[in-house]
């Protein structure tokens, strides 16, 4: 669906682009003519991505860097824009996350998660941001936050504060940045398993088999679907779509926002006696 060269001569600097969606994203790129940079702690892990990733014309450009510190982050952006000259796009991809019951967390279990998610996305947009307004160019933005971002979730307290706060961000420099050039967009993917993630999250067969069961499209997303989506909202067509957020979940997030949806768990028969009852109660 896509022309080859959707994304020819942009530079894409994704965070957390050695492994899980973020290498995803830096692939479907690659494919349609983007120039990559990545990001992430271990160097060994960028390494390996670039060398996998790149070659026949492919370029991929990898520097280690702790969203967490915001002095990596300028020297990651500094060093992106030595190899390439300009950035055109950042995608805020880093994250971290667990779950546990809330009153079992301790203050830096909370800022393991905050300081990455939240306070490394702002780090990046900031310092990004703050360079494009100053060399007089747009550019655009797309953060990856979750569904629970919006309605929050329990056993995943942390990550649900930090992703609302990354979406509140989203939303509002959609309008204060607008003047300059700069657009926003994030995606708030629902149940797409990675390694990393997925080993956190879902560590059992039964917990893994729950949480799909909660997708009335009954199964978990392909990573080519969200890459597709992300393609997409980097690419000039996009250009009229900014500070929105799209989800892309199978339903996920609706279904568990109606208050009878679990009704989808009765049986015929069981709707038969429901109904006998409610002829009587008329």
């Amino acid at each position: 669906m896509f022309e080859k060269d959707l994304l020819k001569g942009k530079v894409v600097l994704i965070t957390g682009g050695g492994t899980g969606l973020g290498r995803s994203m830096a692939e479907k790129f690659l494919s349609l003519g983007a120039r990559i940079a990545i990001a992430s702690r271990r160097e060994e892990v960028l390494a390996q991505a670039a060398a996998e990733m790149g070659g026949e014309g492919r370029e991929v450009f990898y520097t280690a860097c702790d969203v967490r510190d915001s002095q990596q982050v300028a020297s990651m952006i500094d060093a992106v824009e030595r190899h390439y000259g300009a950035i055109d796009v950042l995608v805020n991809n880093a994250a971290g996350n667990f779950a546990s019951p809330t009153e079992k967390l301790s203050p830096r279990a909370v800022d393991a998660v905050l300081n990455i998610v939240l306070h490394g996305t702002f780090y990046a947009t900031l310092e990004v941001g703050k360079r494009w307004i100053e060399q007089g160019r747009g550019g655009t933005m797309l953060n990856i936050v979750t569904t629970y971002a919006s309605t929050g979730s329990g056993y995943v307290v942390p990550s649900a504060a930090a992703k609302a706060g990354v979406l509140a961000l989203t939303r509002s420099l959609a309008v204060e940045w607008a003047p300059h050039g700069i657009r926003q967009a994030a995606i708030a993917p629902g149940l797409f398993p990675t390694d990393g993630a997925w080993s956190r999250l879902a560590p059992t067969p039964e917990l893994s088999a729950k949480l799909v069961n909660r997708v009335p499209l009954g199964r978990v997303g392909d990573k080519e679907e969200l890459t597709n989506l992300a393609a997409y909202l980097i690419s000039d067509y996009a250009s009229f779509v900014n500070g929105e957020v799209i989800t892309i979940d199978g339903g996920e997030w609706l279904k568990g926002a109606g208050q009878f949806n679990d009704l989808a768990e009765i049986t015929p028969q069981e709707w038969e006696e429901l109904a006998a009852l409610t002829r009587k109660g008329k």
